[in-house]
């Protein structure tokens, strides 16, 4: 077993996005060969229903794959090849924009007024970049759960874990997606394949990710350069955790157990020309996008 060092631990960013929906990024518009395949990730979460209601109008995709992952309260979804619906808490929606596609989003409440879910970017290869849409709608109770004996919870959102194999498919850059729940106290190593890039990002309670100088998680610090680091800090609430290569990851769970999602995919490598929401290789890919929104030939497929 090689466990998988921790490279670096940060909190999300407040931000707002859409209409004014107030959101924390974990990453995103910044580097993205640091977790390639991997673009952006936004945690809106909030029970104040007017810094969500405004949701997010109308705006193109090209070029990447969105998931969207509920909590609590619900998403109405629109798209301009004519697919409507709604994710509720627990559904999950991977959405292959392609070519192109239009869409809008627009989170309500539940009963208490409270809004939670997660969206991830994938990147596209280039020989994916013009495929056509498609929407992959997920309820939560399609999605199988594992519960080990001391407690620990996986839900396979995609992929496989554990002998069990999550409902979405067919995603290009053959993510992982897991929801893992530790309970308090409880050290838990999970795998990982080896040639992914992988992230944990921390939502409730806190956990300590062992590091890869501590496996035996005995150790509480280290000097480096003189300095002592703690290799043993929780992360805690919206907490992005970045991890090295190797086979698996090592957490332990703090008072209140730990949950978080534990994401990994399989590197792209190839250049990004990014502007918004849409991600080709090329500047010239990129400017001929913007033409296309302008003169209206942007939706290149229907049904």
């Amino acid at each position: 077993m090689s466990l998988r060092p921790t490279l670096e631990t940060r909190k999300a960013t407040p931000t707002m996005e859409g209409a004014g929906v107030h959101l924390h990024r974990a990453f995103g518009f910044q580097d993205p060969s640091e977790l390639d395949p991997f673009l952006l990730f936004d945690d809106f979460r909030n029970d104040v229903p007017d810094h969500y209601l405004q949701g997010f109008p109308w705006h193109p995709h090209r070029g990447i794959e969105t998931i969207t992952y509920v909590l609590n309260g619900s998403v109405d979804h629109g798209d301009s090849l004519g697919n409507t619906g709604s994710l509720g808490a627990g559904d999950v929606q991977w959405m292959t924009a392609g070519s192109g596609i239009l869409h809008q989003e627009m989170p309500k409440g539940n009963a208490s007024g409270q809004m939670h879910g997660f969206q991830l970017w994938a990147n596209l290869p280039s020989s994916l970049k013009m495929t056509a849409p498609r929407y992959q709608d997920v309820e939560g109770k399609e999605i199988p759960e594992i519960i080990d004996d001391d407690g620990t919870r996986v839900k396979v959102i995609v992929g496989s874990f554990w002998g069990k194999s999550g409902p979405v498919d067919g995603i290009a850059a053959d993510p992982q997606y897991l929801d893992v729940y530790v309970p308090a106290g409880v050290k838990k190593t999970l795998p990982v394949d080896t040639y992914r890039r992988a992230f944990a990002y921390v939502f409730e309670g806190s956990g300590a990710f062992t590091d890869a100088a501590d496996p035996t998680g005995v150790l509480l610090e280290k000097e480096v350069d003189g300095a002592e680091l703690n290799i043993r800090d929780m992360s805690g609430d919206r907490t992005l955790v970045r991890f090295g290569t190797g086979d698996s990851v090592t957490v332990q769970a703090g008072e209140q157990g730990v949950r978080f999602l534990l994401i990994s995919g399989a590197p792209i490598q190839e250049p990004v020309a990014w502007h918004g929401p849409i991600v080709m290789n090329t500047q010239a890919e990129l400017q001929q996008a913007m033409r296309d929104l302008r003169n209206g030939t942007f939706i290149k497929a229907a049904h």
